[in-house]
Parts: structure tokens; C-alpha cells; sequence
């Protein structure tokens, strides 16, 4: 064990932990079992590293001046900037990640964020210079690892980051779902179906019709999501404290933003009113409720799936995949796993709204100090819905199975569509055929011989489906 101190007191570490007092610490006050993401890790390493690049190319301006004896203290040696340049490589490649104990919901704004990274990156840096763990007196965690930087700069840029990236991959996967329903609508263009609205029979439709909206909507989502970029491009790295930049050379509140282009790929720039940057988190809130959208049209979507593959609508006009057992007392029941995991997925998705929307709405003055969970829940839903995308598509709809036979029975038995027939015979005598058709159980054809309401050609005609399909009539056709 090794000991570690601060102005608190001290702890006892473990020789070969890379996080240090402050981490361990903020896992003692914060006892909660969420993990922190990856995928913000990695990106603090980033950041970090796009810090250091500037760094160094700072203490060269420095030199070239001449310029050293201003600075209240020597410039960090090139050695061992280089060290945390490459302990911060590792970080952002996800390496040493199982030293980060910080949990997903914590206190202070993102201090313990900030601190267990730099102590990783510090004592990662350190073993590269062949000194010992915790031997801070060579690299220290603050006056290093987090020089010129401030949690309040460094953590948001991080989590805004992690979410372009999972834009890009949420993006991607509702590509893919809107092409798969794009196919389901062209396979099922002339599969006629009965339409419903108050979960009771309506005009006739058709699958393609149905698939076309579910199409649409899904273009909504991908057009609405690949806008997000704009409304979270810009960061406030280098505005310190509450985005004022005091303490910080103009020198590197400048060119920081510019490595971390170069580094990331990302239309990243620096906020042109980084105090608001630092103290107000409405585009995090902004994304989730574009992204919140996606979720309800997942929902409403799958939901349709479940009820019309359901045992209720038997016999079915579709059939789902079948993916595993649904029951252990049940013999040979197989239940819609993948709307129900989709549906939960969408639901946690808004719940973690509310929590977005509460605490985003919460922050005080100059900052707000619930970012950790405010990223979390948003990096949550990116995540989330991007399972959902992935296992609809791949699970549900490519193996999604149409039944026209019954589809067309059904909605020749169905009263409403005598719909299909008001233009040519009027409102009351469709309506004498359909209630022939509800007492007799018969269809429409049937009932129609009975009492010969329209010349049972015409019939035939209106009920092809080209033309039960098609929009509206002309009059040439009555």
C-alpha cells in the first residue's frame, strides 16, 4: 500500500493503483453502482491530449521569445509533457479504464471526473519515466496533468465529444432502419390490409401504405438527428473556471480548440460567449429531446408490429420472428422480445428526459453542477436507442413475414369497406350493405348479391386494388 495526502488528510492506496486520494475519495462519497462511459473516458483522454499538444507548443512560443523569466514558474519540462501526451493516448484508446472508480452519478460539477483522469494520466506518465506510483513530487496530478485546464472546460468538451460520436453511430443505425423499411414498404406495396383507427376497422389501406410511414418518419429522425452536430459543435474549452479564461494564456485559449480539431475529426469550435457556454447546458438538453422523438417513433412503431403479429388479431396478418422460448411453464410460447425491449428502451429514454430537462433547468449562475448525470442520461439514450435501432432492424423486421391471404379476407369481410363505395351508390345505401354484411358475416360481394346495391362488375372494378388504393376519384370514374 502507499499513502497519498491532501489538505483533508491522508489514505492508503494500492501499490499499483493508477487513480489517486481524490478518486478514491469521490468513490467513497458517491456509493452508486453506475458505471461511468467509456466513451466519455476515452474522450477525456482526447481533450487531455489536445491540452498538452498546446501546451508545448506554447512553452516553444515562450522560448522563441524569450520570454521565460515572465512566467511565475518554469515551464513544464518537454520529457515529461510527452509522458502525459502519451499516457493520454492510452486514456483516449480505453486503456487503464478499469482504474477510473468515479461512478456515473457524483457531486461537484465534474471535479472527480477531471481529478481520477488526471491522476491516471499522472501516474501512467510517471511508470513511463520509470518512477514510482503516487511519486508526485516528479508529476503531479494538478500542477501537470491539468495545467491551464479546469474541470468546468475540460469535462463538458469531453462529454460533447462522446455524444458527436454516438450521433454519428445513432445516425448511421437509423439510416439503416429507414432502408429495411424502405424494402418492407416495397415488398408489401399491394398487400392490401384493413385500416384502423380507435383500434376499430376503417378504409382499406395497405402494408406499403403502413411501412411508408414508418419510413417517413424514420427520415424525420435521421434528417432531425444529423442537425444535432450544429446545435453541440461548440465548446468552451480553455474558459477555465466560468468561461472567462482568467488564468489561462490567451496563447492556448486559442489554439487548444484547434488541436482538438485536428485530433478528433469533429467541426469542433470555440463558443464565441464561452460564460455561456460554461453555465448553460439547454443544447444538451435540445439533442435529448430531438433524440426523444426517435424514441417515440420506435415505439409507435413496434407497438403496431406487436398488436397486428398478436394472437388477438388471429389469424395474423404478419408474423414476427420467432427468437427465443417465452415461457417456462408454457409449452411452445414465443413472445415479441424485441418490441418489448424496444419499447423499454424508448421509455427509459424518456425518463431520462425528465431528468435532463429538471437539472438542466437547475443550474445556478455560472455553471451547473449536475453535468455528470445530465451527460450520463444523454449518453444513456444515444446508447440506448442505438441498441434499439440495431436489434429492430437485424432481429424484427428483416425476417418480418406478411400473410396477404389473410389480409384480404379480412377486409372483404370488413363493413368498412363500403367506404370504398359511397361516391358511386351514396352514404345510406353503403351503409345498408355493411350492416347486410355484419348480420349475415358474409363479405362484400356476397352481401351485394343479396341486394343488388351496384352492378357486381362495377364491384369487382372498385375493388381491385389499384384503385382501392390510389388517391381520391375523378368524376369520369362515377
Amino acid at each position: 500500500m502507499r499513502t497519498e495526502k491532501d489538505f483533508i488528510g491522508e489514505r492508503q492506496l494500492p501499490d499499483d493503483a493508477l487513480y489517486g486520494i481524490q478518486s478514491l475519495r469521490a468513490h467513497e462519497n458517491f456509493p452508486h453502482h453506475s458505471r461511468f462511459f467509456e466513451e466519455w473516458y476515452q474522450a477525456m483522454g482526447v481533450v487531455k491530449h489536445a491540452c498538452y499538444l498546446t501546451y508545448l507548443s506554447f512553452s516553444r512560443a515562450v522560448k522563441e521569445r524569450g520570454m521565460e523569466s515572465r512566467l511565475p514558474s518554469p515551464l513544464i519540462a518537454p520529457e515529461i509533457m510527452e509522458a502525459l501526451i502519451q499516457a493520454a493516448i492510452e486514456v483516449s484508446r480505453g486503456e487503464h479504464f478499469e482504474h477510473f472508480i468515479v461512478p456515473a452519478l457524483s457531486g461537484g460539477a465534474g471535479t472527480s471526473i477531471n481529478m481520477n483522469i488526471n491522476e491516471i494520466i499522472t501516474n501512467r506518465a510517471l511508470l513511463i519515466m520509470a518512477h514510482s506510483i503516487g511519486d508526485y513530487n516528479f508529476i503531479d496530478p494538478i500542477l501537470h496533468a491539468n495545467v491551464y485546464q479546469s474541470t468546468n472546460d475540460t469535462v463538458p468538451t469531453a462529454l460533447k465529444i462522446a455524444v458527436l460520436n454516438l450521433l454519428e453511430q445513432l445516425e448511421e443505425e437509423i439510416n439503416f432502419l429507414r432502408a429495411e423499411t424502405e424494402r418492407l414498404e416495397t415488398a408489401s406495396r399491394n398487400i392490401l390490409r384493413i385500416g384502423r383507427t380507435q383500434m376499430q376497422d376503417a378504409v382499406p389501406s395497405s402494408y406499403g401504405i403502413l411501412f411508408s410511414t414508418y419510413s417517413e418518419a424514420l427520415s424525420r429522425d435521421w434528417w432531425r438527428v444529423s442537425k444535432c452536430f450544429e446545435r453541440i459543435k461548440t465548446v468552451n474549452l480553455g474558459g477555465s473556471a466560468i468561461g472567462t479564461g482568467l488564468g489561462v494564456p490567451r496563447y492556448f485559449i486559442i489554439e487548444a480548440i484547434t488541436h482538438l480539431q485536428e485530433l478528433t475529426g469533429l467541426p469542433l469550435n470555440r463558443s464565441e460567449n464561452m460564460p455561456d457556454a460554461t453555465a448553460n447546458l439547454d443544447s444538451l438538453a435540445e439533442v435529448h429531446g430531438i433524440i426523444k422523438a426517435h424514441a417515440i417513433n420506435l415505439e409507435k412503431i413496434v407497438s403496431d408490429i406487436r398488436l397486428l403479429s398478436s394472437d388477438i388479431t388471429n389469424p395474423n396478418d404478419i408474423s414476427i420472428p420467432q427468437k427465443q422460448i417465452g415461457s417456462t411453464i408454457m409449452p411452445g410460447k414465443v413472445n415479441p422480445v424485441i418490441p418489448e425491449f424496444v419499447i423499454s428502451c424508448a421509455h427509459q429514454v424518456y425518463a431520462n428526459d425528465e431528468v435532463i430537462t429538471s437539472l438542466t433547468a437547475s443550474g445556478c449562475l455560472d455553471l451547473n453542477a449536475y453535468l455528470p448525470i445530465i451527460g450520463h442520461c444523454l449518453l444513456d439514450s444515444l446508447k440506448t436507442l442505438i441498441s434499439a435501432d440495431k436489434t429492430l432492424k437485424d432481429n424484427l423486421l428483416i425476417d418480418l413475414q406478411f400473410h396477404p391471404e389473410h389480409t384480404a379476407q379480412k377486409l372483404w369481410k370488413s363493413p368498412s369497406i363500403t367506404t370504398a363505395l359511397s361516391p358511386y351508390i351514396g352514404y345510406y345505401k353503403a351503409s345498408q350493405l355493411a350492416n347486410e354484411m355484419k348480420n349475415t358475416h358474409s363479405d362484400i360481394f356476397t352481401a351485394n348479391q343479396r341486394l343488388h346495391l351496384i352492378d357486381p362488375e362495377k364491384l369487382q372494378d372498385i375493388m381491385r386494388t389499384e384503385n382501392l388504393l390510389k388517391l381520391g376519384y375523378s368524376l369520369n370514374e362515377l
